[in-house]
């Protein structure tokens, strides 16, 4: 088992930072990469486009921007390496999901406008499959889609009633499977997204930090961002001047002063296994691409990885108070016992198979479960992000809404139904850490009633409108 990462990684040096950021996960163990930090900022500096964040929202910006200018002086700001956050830690689903459902969108903004948001992100499954293979960034990519088990009769209505959702709006091509094809403990059948992607998380962030190096963006790591204001950064190193400041911070907006209270950042957490036979997984009815889940209200989420492990994670980890981000909270031993039996209680037949990496990390919440790609031109400002999770290829469409909006460009995607949405605040302390716990707590009840009753949750129906739904 991999143990947690210290505090204080940012001031290891050499071999010893390089040890402490393969500790954070298995995609980080696992890349080919030696994972050593770049070099910091050394002094004030004047640039074109100034980025907060080295995750992928700050990187897909940098990547689109440089296809629209290739001129444009463009510095990365990371507190510590490329990938270090949910960029390098998530599940490896590159998938058309959003926060909000569609009906919740139509809901909104119209449903002409809901129906270009899942258009947009059906489209952005297969771009990011694009660009790594015309950067020569191998992923993992395939394009194997979703398995969403339903393994009760409870689920296997809420299976249904998607897959109806899904034919009412003519873009996602769902299905509904039958018992005789799944073959997960339990199941009725399932529902089969064919837009999702399994890919190597770590690959894509590394990899696509290097292509820009050699496009000509800057990236300092090890360079903390204490404060920002328009055209302004302000780090521990130096203030950053430029015509246009993107922050792009996710879950840890929530340590920055202008964004503590733009998102809650909730943990969620993975394991990954052994790596198991072909036949093996032949067996269970998994195969390569394919990512799996089932509907229950607190999220599992699961993939094959290329070299035949589980990489499997959930939700469960509490809220902590303030907002507050910290090594140790990367690690929940419950949780991870948890993650060990549900994974069992899909596919008994794997018996005991050891777990090699344990990990986790925060993800960025707004309070409405809306995600955004704003721009406020008068201040040089623009923010993406609120994924709730559904970021590995979110974050490719905001670069690319963000590149557009910086620029001027006259396309679909300004026009797009997330563009300049702004979600309300988070409640102030103690009523955010009793709200989001209490919701953590609801979707639990919500699984065990269900179980218990066969009949659809009270306690998720009552949720549902605080969640996206």
């Amino acid at each position: 088992m991999v143990p947690a990462l210290s505090a204080g990684a940012n001031a290891a040096t050499g071999g010893d930072a390089q040890r402490e950021y393969r500790r954070l996960s298995f995609w980080h163990d696992t890349v080919p990469d030696d994972l050593s930090p770049r070099s910091a900022l050394a002094g004030d500096l004047d640039v074109d486009v100034a980025i907060v964040g080295g995750g992928l929202t700050g990187l897909w910006t940098a990547w689109y921007l440089l296809d629209r200018d290739p001129k444009l002086r463009i510095a990365i700001l990371e507190k510590e390496i490329v990938g270090f956050g949910a960029s390098g830690r998530n599940g490896g689903w590159c998938s058309a999901l959003f926060p909000r459902s569609t009906a919740s969108l139509e809901r909104a903004h119209g449903r002409d406008a809901a129906l270009a948001m899942r258009r947009a992100m059906v489209q952005t499954v297969d771009e990011v499959g694009r660009v790594a293979a015309s950067a020569d960034i191998d992923i993992d990519y395939a394009k194997g889609g979703t398995i969403a088990f339903a393994r009760s009769t409870v689920q296997l209505e809420a299976a249904r009633e998607e897959v109806a959702e899904a034919e009412r709006y003519g873009v996602d091509e769902t299905e509904l499977w039958g018992i005789h094809r799944v073959k997960a403990a339990g199941a009725l059948g399932a529902s089969y997204d064919p837009a999702c992607a399994r890919i190597h998380p770590a690959k894509l962030v590394r990899g696509l930090a290097r292509s820009l190096e050699k496009r000509g963006a800057t990236i300092f790591e090890q360079t903390e961002v204490l404060d920002y204001a328009p055209r302004t950064v302000f780090t521990s190193a130096g203030t950053v001047r430029a015509e246009n400041v993107v922050i792009a911070t996710e879950g840890y907006g929530a340590t920055l002063r202008a964004t503590r209270r733009r998102v809650l950042p909730l943990y969620s957490l993975m394991i990954a296994s052994e790596p198991m036979t072909d036949a093996a997984w032949d067996e269970i009815g998994i195969a390569h691409g394919q990512t799996f889940t089932d509907y229950r209200h607190l999220l599992v989420y699961g993939q094959r990885t290329a070299d035949n492990r589980f990489a499997f994670g959930g939700r469960g980890a509490r809220y902590h108070w303030g907002s507050a981000i910290r090594p140790e909270y990367d690690r929940v031993r419950g949780v991870f016992d948890h993650l060990r039996a549900t994974l069992r209680d899909f596919f008994p037949s794997i018996g005991d198979l050891g777990v090699t990496h344990t990990w986790g990390g925060p993800l960025g919440v707004p309070r409405d479960w809306h995600a955004t790609a704003s721009y406020d031109p008068a201040k040089g400002l623009a923010w993406a992000g609120g994924y709730v999770g559904d970021g590995l290829s979110t974050t490719n469409l905001a670069g690319r809404t963000l590149a557009d909006l910086i620029t001027g460009t006259d396309s679909e995607l300004v026009r797009l139904p997330w563009v300049n949405h702004s979600s309300p605040s988070w409640e102030p302390e103690p009523l955010r850490f009793l709200g989001a716990n209490a919701g953590l707590l609801a979707m639990t009840v919500a699984d065990a009633e269900e179980r218990m009753t066969r009949r659809p949750s009270l306690a998720a129906r009552l949720m549902g409108p605080l969640v996206g739904h």
